[in-house]
């Protein structure tokens, strides 16, 4: 008897509810168009918010990195891993983020991951928001503390856990500044409130938020002024900026402690120099050309409020990140498809990733998408004969 013959029968499963996911062509490289099974595409898909992945002067640091620091990192950071250039990134962080300090991991997952555990544990509790990323509820399940889940940027609901659940030794509020699905803010003025008068810590996930929000491109934390020296923020490379690692910012007993605590960095090879190069050159990119991110946010306006005039249920989007929910998954499927014949490449999310009933397209916009293809992209949808969800 196969003891993986299970397997089988689950990704049956899968596909009967219109939930299996398959790899998809692999791609040479990132762009507005890319092409894909020889058929060009235009990219709606990709989190290289600001058409930095294929710059040339980001693709110039990494192999000029590579040549003189080698591929590979051969060990851990606090063994011999840790290179020049992940030292002067993390100074750089740090200073454009207005911290003491920041500390360079392997992935935005690995820091939220690895950070959730050293900051909380048992006997803590933690206060996380219902549509968090995947790597803060796994780092919530690795802390061992009491999870406390609130319903979706609620803060008139955390604000009654907070006062309800008291004795703890450590409290710890999570959230997304931007979430990754809905493209929506969070109350981040409210929560930092709540976090001051119930002396709990507070992580933000600025992930899809670096790069764009604020006049410094800090993220959402800067854009509502909320960047008190208690605030954790954890951010990543491989979205806006356009290369690969994530990290963390704050006080510097705070990065002294994850180098001691978070297993993720502790146990982890560090992440290859070139891709600490490349994410130089891009942070020296968005404080020399702030148009691209305001040009971003601007673009993402006229394309929410064109959805909604043709019926498009575009939820509470503020962001560069435009849903355009359906409801089931198999109409978001069958809609992306429709669009991928037409040339467009816009991914239909499904649960887990969102929750059931909240099946929907993602659109990514990107600096590098021209009106043309916006004005493509929705005549194509304005064509396809599925019903807009109400």
């Amino acid at each position: 008897m196969n003891p993986l013959a299970w397997i089988d029968d689950q990704l049956h499963a899968l596909q009967r509810r219109n939930l299996l996911r398959r790899l998809p062509a692999a791609l040479k490289s990132q762009g507005a168009v890319v092409q894909c099974d020889g058929k060009p595409l235009v990219n709606f898909a990709s989190n290289d918010y600001l058409g930095l992945a294929s710059d040339p002067r980001l693709v110039e640091a990494a192999v000029n990195a590579c040549r003189t620091s080698g591929v590979g990192r051969g060990a851990s950071p606090l063994v011999c891993g840790r290179s020049t250039e992940h030292e002067e990134l993390e100074r750089r962080l740090a200073a454009l983020e207005g911290t003491e300090a920041a500390l360079v991991f392997p992935s935005g997952f690995a820091a939220n991951a690895g950070t959730v555990p050293a900051l909380a544990g048992r006997g803590d509790a933690i206060y996380a928001d219902a549509k968090n990323h995947a790597s803060l509820i796994d780092g919530c399940r690795l802390s061992r503390a009491e999870t406390h889940v609130y319903p979706h940027a609620d803060a008139a609901a955390l604000g009654r856990m907070l006062e309800q659940s008291r004795g703890y030794r450590r409290r710890l509020i999570i959230t997304d500044t931007l979430f990754s699905m809905d493209g929506d803010l969070a109350p981040l003025r409210e929560i930092a409130a709540l976090a001051e008068r119930y002396e709990a810590m507070l992580l933000v996930d600025e992930a899809h938020a670096t790069g764009v929000f604020g006049e410094r491109g800090r993220g959402v934390a800067e854009a509502l002024g909320v960047e008190g020296a208690g605030v954790v923020r954890v951010g990543t490379m491989s979205k806006a900026l356009g290369s690969a690692g994530g990290f963390v910012c704050g006080p510097r007993p705070l990065v002294e402690w994850l180098v001691n605590r978070a297993r993720s960095y502790v146990f982890s090879t560090a992440h290859p120099a070139s891709a600490s190069a490349a994410a130089m050159a891009a942070l020296e990119i968005i404080v020399a050309e702030p148009m691209r991110r305001v040009r971003l946010l601007e673009t993402a306006g006229r394309v929410r409020d064109r959805l909604r005039a043709q019926g498009w249920n575009t939820g509470a989007s503020a962001s560069q990140i435009v849903p355009v929910v359906v409801g089931a998954a198999a109409a978001a499927v069958q809609l992306s498809q429709r669009l991928r014949e037409r040339g467009y490449w816009v991914p239909a999310i499904r649960p887990p990733s969102v929750p059931p009933g909240e099946s929907l397209l993602r659109l990514s916009l990107t600096a590098s998408h021209t009106a043309e293809m916006i004005d493509g992209l929705l005549e194509a949808l304005g064509q396809c004969r599925l019903p807009p969800a109400t």
